[in-house]
Protein backbone atom coordinates (compact mmCIF):
# COMPACT_ATOMS: atom_id res chain seq x y z
CA UNK A 1 0.00 0.00 0.00
CA UNK A 2 2.81 2.41 0.86
CA UNK A 3 4.34 1.82 -2.56
CA UNK A 4 1.13 3.05 -4.16
CA UNK A 5 1.10 6.19 -2.00
CA UNK A 6 4.61 7.26 -2.86
CA UNK A 7 4.85 6.10 -6.47
CA UNK A 8 6.02 9.06 -8.53
CA UNK A 9 3.67 10.31 -11.18
CA UNK A 10 5.58 10.35 -14.47
CA UNK A 11 3.04 12.47 -16.30
CA UNK A 12 4.08 16.07 -16.86
CA UNK A 13 1.67 18.85 -16.03
CA UNK A 14 1.84 22.42 -17.24
CA UNK A 15 2.11 25.18 -14.68
CA UNK A 16 -1.30 26.49 -13.69
CA UNK A 17 -1.64 30.17 -14.62
CA UNK A 18 -2.46 32.50 -11.75
CA UNK A 19 -5.20 34.26 -13.69
CA UNK A 20 -7.34 32.12 -16.02
CA UNK A 21 -7.81 33.50 -19.51
CA UNK A 22 -11.10 35.13 -20.42
CA UNK A 23 -13.68 32.75 -21.77
CA UNK A 24 -16.16 33.28 -24.61
CA UNK A 25 -18.36 30.35 -23.58
CA UNK A 26 -21.76 30.87 -21.85
CA UNK A 27 -21.39 32.00 -18.26
CA UNK A 28 -22.39 29.34 -15.76
CA UNK A 29 -23.45 26.64 -18.22
CA UNK A 30 -20.04 26.02 -19.77
CA UNK A 31 -16.50 26.44 -18.42
CA UNK A 32 -13.41 26.90 -20.55
CA UNK A 33 -10.21 25.29 -19.34
CA UNK A 34 -7.45 27.93 -19.09
CA UNK A 35 -4.84 25.27 -19.88
CA UNK A 36 -6.10 23.34 -22.92
CA UNK A 37 -8.75 25.94 -23.91
CA UNK A 38 -11.45 23.30 -24.32
CA UNK A 39 -14.98 23.99 -23.09
CA UNK A 40 -16.97 21.58 -20.97
CA UNK A 41 -20.27 21.57 -19.13
CA UNK A 42 -19.81 23.10 -15.68
CA UNK A 43 -21.87 20.33 -14.08
CA UNK A 44 -19.62 17.74 -15.70
CA UNK A 45 -16.56 19.59 -14.41
CA UNK A 46 -17.99 19.60 -10.89
CA UNK A 47 -18.61 15.86 -11.12
CA UNK A 48 -14.92 15.43 -11.94
CA UNK A 49 -13.79 17.25 -8.77
CA UNK A 50 -13.15 20.48 -10.72
CA UNK A 51 -10.45 18.78 -12.81
CA UNK A 52 -10.41 19.14 -16.59
CA UNK A 53 -11.29 15.82 -18.23
CA UNK A 54 -9.19 16.73 -21.28
CA UNK A 55 -5.84 17.81 -19.82
CA UNK A 56 -6.14 17.12 -16.06
CA UNK A 57 -5.83 20.79 -15.15
CA UNK A 58 -6.78 21.22 -11.48
CA UNK A 59 -9.02 24.25 -11.12
CA UNK A 60 -8.48 26.15 -7.84
CA UNK A 61 -11.33 25.48 -5.40
CA UNK A 62 -12.48 27.20 -2.22
CA UNK A 63 -12.17 25.95 1.35
CA UNK A 64 -15.77 24.74 1.67
CA UNK A 65 -15.61 22.76 -1.58
CA UNK A 66 -12.32 21.22 -0.46
CA UNK A 67 -13.79 20.15 2.86
CA UNK A 68 -16.75 18.55 1.10
CA UNK A 69 -14.40 16.55 -1.12
CA UNK A 70 -12.17 15.25 1.66
CA UNK A 71 -14.36 14.76 4.74
CA UNK A 72 -17.27 12.42 5.37
CA UNK A 73 -20.59 14.09 4.65
CA UNK A 74 -21.95 16.06 7.59
CA UNK A 75 -18.94 15.40 9.82
CA UNK A 76 -17.30 18.84 9.76
CA UNK A 77 -17.52 21.04 12.85
CA UNK A 78 -15.87 24.44 12.44
CA UNK A 79 -13.46 25.83 15.03
CA UNK A 80 -12.93 29.51 15.90
CA UNK A 81 -15.36 30.79 13.29
CA UNK A 82 -15.71 33.99 15.32
CA UNK A 83 -12.11 35.07 14.72
CA UNK A 84 -11.90 37.81 12.11
CA UNK A 85 -9.12 40.15 11.03
CA UNK A 86 -8.96 43.72 12.30
CA UNK A 87 -6.73 46.52 11.02
CA UNK A 88 -3.91 46.66 13.59
CA UNK A 89 -1.70 48.97 11.50
CA UNK A 90 -4.56 51.20 10.30
CA UNK A 91 -3.70 50.31 6.71
CA UNK A 92 -5.81 52.42 4.31
CA UNK A 93 -8.68 50.50 2.72
CA UNK A 94 -7.83 47.21 4.43
CA UNK A 95 -11.15 46.77 6.24
CA UNK A 96 -13.11 47.44 3.05
CA UNK A 97 -11.08 44.81 1.18
CA UNK A 98 -11.72 42.29 3.94
CA UNK A 99 -15.47 42.85 3.69
CA UNK A 100 -15.43 42.42 -0.09
CA UNK A 101 -13.48 39.17 0.21
CA UNK A 102 -15.96 37.80 2.73
CA UNK A 103 -18.70 38.22 0.16
CA UNK A 104 -16.64 36.88 -2.74
CA UNK A 105 -15.27 33.80 -0.96
CA UNK A 106 -18.15 32.90 1.34
CA UNK A 107 -15.77 32.60 4.31
CA UNK A 108 -14.71 35.20 6.88
CA UNK A 109 -10.97 34.58 6.73
CA UNK A 110 -8.32 33.05 4.46
CA UNK A 111 -8.46 29.76 6.36
CA UNK A 112 -11.20 27.50 7.69
CA UNK A 113 -10.39 25.10 10.54
CA UNK A 114 -12.34 22.40 12.27
CA UNK A 115 -12.79 18.75 13.12
CA UNK A 116 -14.21 16.08 10.86
CA UNK A 117 -13.91 12.44 9.90
CA UNK A 118 -12.28 10.69 6.97
CA UNK A 119 -13.83 7.23 6.60
CA UNK A 120 -15.03 7.56 10.20
CA UNK A 121 -11.59 8.48 11.61
CA UNK A 122 -11.44 11.81 13.42
CA UNK A 123 -8.97 14.48 12.25
CA UNK A 124 -8.42 18.19 12.74
CA UNK A 125 -8.26 19.94 9.39
CA UNK A 126 -7.31 23.41 8.16
CA UNK A 127 -7.96 24.61 4.61
CA UNK A 128 -6.69 27.86 3.12
CA UNK A 129 -8.85 29.71 0.60
CA UNK A 130 -7.11 31.69 -2.15
CA UNK A 131 -10.37 33.58 -2.84
CA UNK A 132 -9.82 35.52 0.40
CA UNK A 133 -6.90 37.98 0.14
CA UNK A 134 -5.13 35.39 -2.06
CA UNK A 135 -4.89 33.12 0.97
CA UNK A 136 -2.43 35.54 2.56
CA UNK A 137 -1.24 34.83 6.09
CA UNK A 138 -2.35 37.45 8.60
CA UNK A 139 -2.57 37.35 12.38
CA UNK A 140 -5.92 35.56 12.42
CA UNK A 141 -4.74 32.91 9.95
CA UNK A 142 -1.75 32.16 12.17
CA UNK A 143 -3.88 32.09 15.31
CA UNK A 144 -6.47 29.76 13.79
CA UNK A 145 -3.77 27.36 12.63
CA UNK A 146 -2.15 27.38 16.08
CA UNK A 147 -5.46 26.69 17.81
CA UNK A 148 -6.27 23.90 15.34
CA UNK A 149 -2.91 22.25 16.04
CA UNK A 150 -3.54 22.51 19.78
CA UNK A 151 -6.98 20.93 19.29
CA UNK A 152 -5.39 18.03 17.41
CA UNK A 153 -2.91 17.65 20.27
CA UNK A 154 -5.74 17.68 22.80
CA UNK A 155 -7.79 15.09 20.91
CA UNK A 156 -4.75 13.00 19.95
CA UNK A 157 -5.75 12.94 16.29
CA UNK A 158 -3.88 13.79 13.04
CA UNK A 159 -3.61 17.36 11.82
CA UNK A 160 -4.14 17.93 8.09
CA UNK A 161 -3.65 21.28 6.36
CA UNK A 162 -4.29 22.28 2.74
CA UNK A 163 -2.25 25.33 1.81
CA UNK A 164 -2.99 27.92 -0.89
CA UNK A 165 -1.37 31.28 -0.34
CA UNK A 166 0.50 34.19 -1.84
CA UNK A 167 2.48 34.52 1.40
CA UNK A 168 2.44 36.99 4.26
CA UNK A 169 -0.30 39.64 4.32
CA UNK A 170 1.33 42.98 3.58
CA UNK A 171 -1.39 45.00 5.34
CA UNK A 172 -0.31 43.51 8.68
CA UNK A 173 3.44 43.93 8.21
CA UNK A 174 5.66 42.29 10.81
CA UNK A 175 2.62 40.91 12.64
CA UNK A 176 2.02 38.70 9.62
CA UNK A 177 5.65 37.53 9.53
CA UNK A 178 5.45 36.58 13.20
CA UNK A 179 2.90 33.90 12.30
CA UNK A 180 5.67 31.89 10.63
CA UNK A 181 7.34 31.34 13.99
CA UNK A 182 4.08 30.90 15.89
CA UNK A 183 2.76 28.14 13.65
CA UNK A 184 6.15 26.42 13.36
CA UNK A 185 6.54 26.24 17.14
CA UNK A 186 3.02 24.84 17.51
CA UNK A 187 3.77 22.13 14.96
CA UNK A 188 7.07 21.26 16.69
CA UNK A 189 5.30 20.89 20.03
CA UNK A 190 2.60 18.72 18.44
CA UNK A 191 5.24 16.58 16.72
CA UNK A 192 7.15 16.13 20.00
CA UNK A 193 3.94 14.76 21.50
CA UNK A 194 3.73 12.16 18.75
CA UNK A 195 1.22 13.97 16.53
CA UNK A 196 0.86 13.21 12.84
CA UNK A 197 1.12 16.21 10.47
CA UNK A 198 0.01 16.02 6.84
CA UNK A 199 0.37 19.01 4.53
CA UNK A 200 -1.11 19.21 1.05
CA UNK A 201 0.15 22.11 -1.05
CA UNK A 202 -2.25 23.42 -3.67
CA UNK A 203 -1.86 26.18 -6.22
CA UNK A 204 -0.25 28.47 -5.23
CA UNK A 205 1.77 27.90 -2.05
CA UNK A 206 4.40 30.63 -1.84
CA UNK A 207 6.22 33.13 0.36
CA UNK A 208 6.16 32.86 4.13
CA UNK A 209 3.61 30.06 4.05
CA UNK A 210 5.85 27.79 1.98
CA UNK A 211 8.76 28.77 4.24
CA UNK A 212 6.98 27.76 7.44
CA UNK A 213 4.08 25.44 8.25
CA UNK A 214 3.49 24.29 4.65
CA UNK A 215 6.85 22.52 4.58
CA UNK A 216 6.84 21.00 8.06
CA UNK A 217 4.60 17.99 7.62
CA UNK A 218 5.51 14.41 8.36
CA UNK A 219 4.08 13.95 4.88
CA UNK A 220 4.34 16.77 2.36
CA UNK A 221 2.02 16.27 -0.60
CA UNK A 222 0.83 18.46 -3.47
CA UNK A 223 -1.76 18.56 -6.22
CA UNK A 224 -0.55 18.20 -9.84
CA UNK A 225 0.76 21.40 -11.38
CA UNK A 226 0.69 23.44 -8.18
CA UNK A 227 3.04 26.41 -7.97
CA UNK A 228 5.25 25.94 -4.90
CA UNK A 229 8.10 28.25 -3.96
CA UNK A 230 9.26 31.26 -2.01
CA UNK A 231 10.32 34.16 -4.25
CA UNK A 232 9.08 34.73 -7.78
CA UNK A 233 10.91 33.46 -10.86
CA UNK A 234 12.00 36.92 -12.03
CA UNK A 235 13.53 37.86 -8.67
CA UNK A 236 15.45 34.60 -8.48
CA UNK A 237 16.74 34.88 -12.05
CA UNK A 238 17.87 38.45 -11.44
CA UNK A 239 19.61 37.42 -8.22
CA UNK A 240 21.49 34.36 -9.48
CA UNK A 241 21.77 35.69 -13.07
CA UNK A 242 20.73 32.38 -14.56
CA UNK A 243 17.77 31.15 -16.58
CA UNK A 244 15.55 28.83 -14.54
CA UNK A 245 14.00 25.60 -15.94
CA UNK A 246 10.55 25.99 -17.48
CA UNK A 247 8.98 23.73 -14.83
CA UNK A 248 10.76 25.46 -11.94
CA UNK A 249 8.61 25.72 -8.77
CA UNK A 250 5.96 23.31 -10.04
CA UNK A 251 4.90 20.39 -7.86
CA UNK A 252 6.56 18.04 -10.36
CA UNK A 253 9.89 19.91 -10.07
CA UNK A 254 9.67 19.85 -6.26
CA UNK A 255 8.96 16.12 -6.23
CA UNK A 256 11.90 15.43 -8.54
CA UNK A 257 14.21 17.38 -6.22
CA UNK A 258 13.06 15.79 -2.97
CA UNK A 259 10.87 18.56 -1.58
CA UNK A 260 7.67 16.50 -1.73
CA UNK A 261 6.74 12.96 -0.78
CA UNK A 262 4.11 12.55 -3.48
CA UNK A 263 1.81 14.30 -5.93
CA UNK A 264 -1.79 13.21 -5.41
CA UNK A 265 -4.58 13.69 -7.92
CA UNK A 266 -7.63 15.39 -6.45
CA UNK A 267 -9.90 12.41 -7.13
CA UNK A 268 -7.54 10.19 -5.10
CA UNK A 269 -6.98 12.61 -2.22
CA UNK A 270 -9.51 11.28 0.27
CA UNK A 271 -8.51 7.67 -0.33
CA UNK A 272 -4.80 8.40 0.18
CA UNK A 273 -5.36 10.51 3.29
CA UNK A 274 -7.66 7.86 4.72
CA UNK A 275 -5.00 5.20 4.26
CA UNK A 276 -2.30 7.27 5.94
CA UNK A 277 -4.55 8.21 8.86
CA UNK A 278 -5.42 4.53 9.31
CA UNK A 279 -1.76 3.49 9.26
CA UNK A 280 -0.90 6.09 11.89
CA UNK A 281 -3.95 5.70 14.10
CA UNK A 282 -3.20 6.27 17.74
CA UNK A 283 -5.06 7.12 20.94
CA UNK A 284 -8.71 6.47 21.71
CA UNK A 285 -10.73 3.48 20.66
CA UNK A 286 -10.79 2.08 17.14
Amino acid sequence: MLKDIFSKNKKKYATIPVTPSKSDVPVGIMTKCPECKKAMFTKELEQHFMVCSHCDYHFPIGAIDRLNLVLDEGSFVELDAQLESENPLSFPGYKEKLEKDKVKSGVNEAIVTGTGTIDNRLVVIAVMDSNFRMGSMGSVVGEKIKRAIEKADELKVPFIIFTASGGARMQEGVLSLMQMAKTSVALKRFSDHGGLIITVMTHPTTGGVSASFASLGDYNFAEPGALIGFSGRRIIEQTIREKLPDDFQTAEFQLQHGQLDAIIHRKDMKEKLSLIVELHSYGGEE
